[in-house]
């Protein structure tokens, strides 16, 4: 059995975790979670496929949007858990069958600028999501507002 090497699974974590690609690495194409990740990301990306046709007061851009911002967040958040992981919780979790120290669970440099790059780019999406999904929602709610006073 192979050993899985923290670095690499914090690097697909990161670039990768939108389609489920740690996950595969780690557990296997039997993950049912992995198969399932590029879902949310793809209704993402066709939220902004519509926001590019249809302009930014598209309900659906604004429902679909932040599937997959709230998923790049997540997957960033789990390289960030990765890269922070002892080599010895990391072996014991990932490779039982190898010593607690062995080299796959160490940290290193790559895996410090993949932790680093998930913590800065994760959150960077994560408050962009949030932000977008709070406006969207609050301009149609004073939308709908305009619409009732109108009304009477």
């Amino acid at each position: 059995m192979r050993t899985k090497n923290k670095t690499v699974a914090t690097w697909l974590a990161f670039l990768g975790g939108p389609l489920g690609l740690h996950r595969f690495y780690l557990r296997g194409l039997g993950d049912w979670l992995g198969w399932l990740l590029p879902i949310p990301t793809a209704l993402g990306i066709y939220g902004i496929e519509r926001v590019q046709q249809f302009g930014q007061d598209d309900h659906w851009s604004w429902l679909l949007i932040p599937m997959f911002g709230f998923t790049f967040a997540a997957c960033a958040l789990t390289a960030i858990v990765y890269g922070l992981m002892t080599p010895e919780k990391w072996n014991a979790r990932f490779n039982p069958q190898v010593p607690a120290d062995a080299p796959p669970g160490r940290t290193n440099w790559l895996t410090v600028f993949g932790t680093a790059g998930s913590l800065l780019i994760g959150t960077t999406v994560l408050m962009a999501t949030i932000a977008f999904s709070f406006q969207r929602y609050y301009e149609y709610q004073i939308e709908e507002g305009r619409k009732m006073s109108q009304q009477e």
